[in-house]
């Protein structure tokens, strides 16, 4: 596969997609997919710096892996899965449809998961702080002391 056959958009996608830490195999279908040329795996990986197989990538395509993963590991936020409600709804859409198929295992497995994704539902773990995430104030038991006898000795 000749290099030449890929884009300046393509060997933008490419790289951008690796640094969005997506694997060699599923930039080479993303690659068919968008822009309908073939391109193997190795090809891919070279556009990958922190890989062996990219050490000789010119400073170009490393300056826009680079921008790119930093933007990525901190804008997490753009991602939809990050957040519980998103992930709630697809696990919700993924129990209903394993339940209309009468699998009902895979049904009881994602409610299972759901609940666990609430925090704390399938746990023994304890709530161990008062109001407001303040220490609980601790219970105050009388203690008797008892004079012991002197026996004598002194």
């Amino acid at each position: 596969m000749a290099k030449s056959k890929i884009s300046a958009g393509g060997k933008t996608f490419i790289a951008q997609s690796l640094a969005c830490f997506d694997t060699p195999m599923t930039v080479v279908a993303a690659v068919k997919k968008e822009f309908g040329v073939d391109v193997s795996r190795q090809l891919v990986e070279t556009y990958d710096p922190t890989k062996k197989a990219g050490y000789a990538l010119s400073q170009t395509w490393r300056d826009l892996f680079k921008s790119t993963r930093e933007a990525f590991l901190e804008d997490t936020a753009e991602i939809a899965i990050s957040h519980r409600a998103v992930r709630l709804r697809a696990l919700q859409r993924m129990a209903e449809k394993a339940e209309t198929q009468g699998n009902m295992v895979l049904a009881a497995s994602l409610m299972r998961q759901a609940a666990e994704e609430m925090g704390g539902a399938l746990t023994n773990r304890r709530e161990l702080t008062g109001k407001d995430g303040k220490d609980l104030p601790v219970p105050v038991s009388p203690v008797t002391i008892f004079q012991l006898p002197d026996n004598g000795r002194s």
